[in-house]
């Protein structure tokens, strides 16, 4: 008799016990997590501006956090290298993606086998920062802005050529989003960096290059090349004068965005907790300013704001990749 009444509470005892933890593990993963150091995985080589981005973000989340932030850089592959690696890693906290959203949805259009799903393999945790670019002309170039730029290519198609980092970069396929956008036809040119392209452009090999604002405003404040317009939807503070090129091609946008990732399944707790260390770290004074001396605007955001974001770049790049045919290098 005793034996069937514990037979039949014992269950009922347990899922009790287990809702209890469930409901408590909220807490103790906000107030035990971390309890050891953080690998922060960069899909970039040590030394370019997102590096910089990475380490700065490190040094502040090591220090608020109390356990060290560790960046990890992995390029290749077009960033799927480090992608592929945190889609597959615990989701509990220790691994996380500086993800540049734009390249990860146009490698989404591009790459038809990807070993991850950009949407479905991680959990967004927020925005960091975004770095826009610039459209720019040699000066031996008859145009001083885009309504130019237009006029002269549309009259000669094809005559005009642009250069930008690499076949599949968000500064290849911005170029063919403004030929899409200004009805015109100027044929990218490739190059195995941002380096190699600025330098062709410099030296008047190519008329016109998509490169990132703070490389170009250089050779621009020198008269060595022309600032035709930025990408960005409002114009930025590192170039006032500069307009963007939405104010020409309306509902033109382009940007460089970095965002933070960890896999999907990490526990809301740690997401949460992580969103409220960055967001702090990102409204410090001192590291808007060191951030914006290497091109970037601080945009930070809610995992939610984050997880809308990426799906909508998705949408937007998908057909750009299509239309142009644009095969991975």
């Amino acid at each position: 008799m005793h034996s069937g009444i514990r037979r039949r509470t014992l269950p009922s005892l347990l899922l009790a016990a287990a809702a209890t933890a469930a409901a408590l593990m909220p807490g103790l993963a906000r107030a035990s997590y971390p309890e050891r150091p953080i690998r922060l995985v960069l899909p970039f080589a040590a030394g370019g501006p997102s590096d910089v981005l990475g380490r700065a973000l490190g040094q502040k989340l090591s220090a608020s956090m109390g356990k060290p932030v560790v960046v990890d850089n992995k390029p290749g592959a077009g960033t799927n290298l480090a992608a592929d690696l945190v889609a597959k890693s615990a989701p509990d906290g220790y691994t996380l993606f500086l993800m540049m959203v734009g390249s990860q949805a146009i490698n989404e259009a591009m790459h038809p086998k990807l070993s991850y799903d950009t949407v479905k393999d991680f959990a967004p945790v927020s925005l960091l920062a975004a770095s826009s670019l610039m459209f720019v002309a040699h000066p031996s170039v008859p145009a001083r802005n885009l309504a130019d730029v237009i006029r002269l290519a549309r009259a000669e198609p094809t005559k005009y050529n642009f250069a930008s980092s690499g076949a599949g970069t968000p500064l290849h396929l911005g170029g063919e989003l403004l030929n899409k956008g200004a009805g015109t036809k100027i044929v990218h040119v490739p190059y195995k960096g941002a380096a190699p392209a600025l330098q062709d452009v410099l030296g008047g090999q190519v008329q016109f290059a998509m490169v990132g604002t703070p490389s170009a405003l250089t050779h621009v404040k020198s008269g060595k090349l022309t600032a035709i317009g930025v990408t960005s939807a409002q114009r930025t503070t590192l170039a006032p004068d500069v307009p963007t090129i939405a104010e020409t091609v309306p509902g033109y946008e382009v940007e460089l965005v970095y965002a933070i990732v960890a896999p999907a399944n990490t526990p809301k707790a740690i997401v949460d907790r992580l969103n409220a260390e960055i967001g702090a770290a990102m409204r410090d004074a001192e590291m808007r300013e060191k951030l914006l001396a290497q091109g970037f605007e601080v945009r930070t955001s809610t995992p939610d704001q984050l997880g809308a974001y990426i799906r909508s770049e998705i949408r937007k790049w998908a057909p750009i990749v299509k239309e142009t045919g644009v095969k991975p290098e």
